[in-house]
């Protein structure tokens, strides 16, 4: 069995790009479980606020139940499920899981592979937040399930997959005029430009080209908030800021929520600007909830 091309392969429900990380979010969070105690089991009614808070934070804008994922996972092969009766799920529903005293763990084959050899953990986790998070997300992902992935090994992966435009920072922040499209920023030390990155809209986990139409020059802060989905790009190009950021400081008001309603700074003249596509993709799939109001000048 590969399992890193197992990871890979996850069966997601998927339709015009919507995303459904509600697999690879619990398969994370087991990992990282595995990692602490390799002989636990998750019983559904002790992990399902875990699970809640980890899709409402970066699952997508539609609410659901991590009920889905603790009985679909098992149709991957890297997954089982128990109930006090014995083997095998009761069923995708919230009050079916924790009526039968569901408990869930990684499959015993998998178990076994972990054991023989622990860099397969890493590659794994490597994967599943390749294919279904922004590298924006990725060390803070970790953290909240508790994971300590091993340094990237690429033995194992798939000569297929989709390899990612070294080119493309450079491009954008070309375009961008190394300068943040939503406060600025530009910094340097020297002529090297630093706390700048090229943001995919449309994530290139799920499908978004390295092309500079579907990219933004952002400050680190900008970065990480649009990636959260508490900012977003509205018509005119315009900066969305989600009704459901809370912040109370002068920064935050300064650096956040002042935002809402401005236009991006840049691309420079000839420079395609953002597709609508991508911005489309990106409030429907990233940004949480409604816009603010446009802040008032002054």
């Amino acid at each position: 069995m590969d399992w890193v091309e197992s990871t890979a392969r996850l069966r997601q429900w998927t339709r015009g790009g919507t995303r459904a990380p509600h697999k690879p979010l619990l398969f994370l969070y087991a990992l990282g479980r595995f990692q602490q105690d390799a002989g636990a089991e998750l019983k559904y009614s002790a992990v399902e606020q875990d699970l809640k808070q980890l899709l409402a934070e970066y699952g997508p804008t539609n609410r659901t139940t991590p009920a889905y994922p603790f009985h679909h996972l098992v149709s991957d092969g890297v997954w089982e499920v128990r109930t006090e009766r014995g083997p095998g799920s009761p069923g995708n529903g919230v009050r079916e899981l924790r009526a039968a005293g569901a408990a869930g763990r990684l499959a015993p084959e998998l178990r076994a592979a972990l054991r023989r050899e622990p860099s397969l953990l890493g590659r794994m986790v490597r994967v599943l937040l390749d294919l279904n998070f922004p590298p924006s997300l990725h060390g803070e992902l970790c953290a909240a399930v508790g994971l300590e992935p091993e340094p990237p090994d690429a033995q194992g992966l798939s000569a297929a997959r989709r390899q990612r435009d070294r080119r493309m920072r450079e491009l954008v922040l070309t375009a961008y005029e190394y300068q943040c499209a939503f406060c600025g920023f530009d910094g340097r030390i020297g002529a090297v430009p630093v706390g700048l990155e090229a943001a995919h809209v449309h994530w290139w986990a799920f499908g978004g080209p390295d092309e500079v139409d579907n990219g933004l020059c952002l400050c680190s802060l900008h970065h990480k908030l649009f990636d959260k989905g508490v900012l977003g790009i509205g018509d005119g190009h315009r900066i969305l800021v989600s009704q459901r950021f809370v912040g109370r400081s002068p920064a935050a008001r300064e650096h956040v929520t002042a935002l809402a309603g401005r236009p991006l700074i840049g691309p420079q003249p000839g420079a395609l600007p953002i597709a609508a596509a991508h911005r489309s993709w990106h409030t429907s799939q990233v940004f949480h909830g409604a816009p603010r109001p446009a802040a008032a000048d002054g």
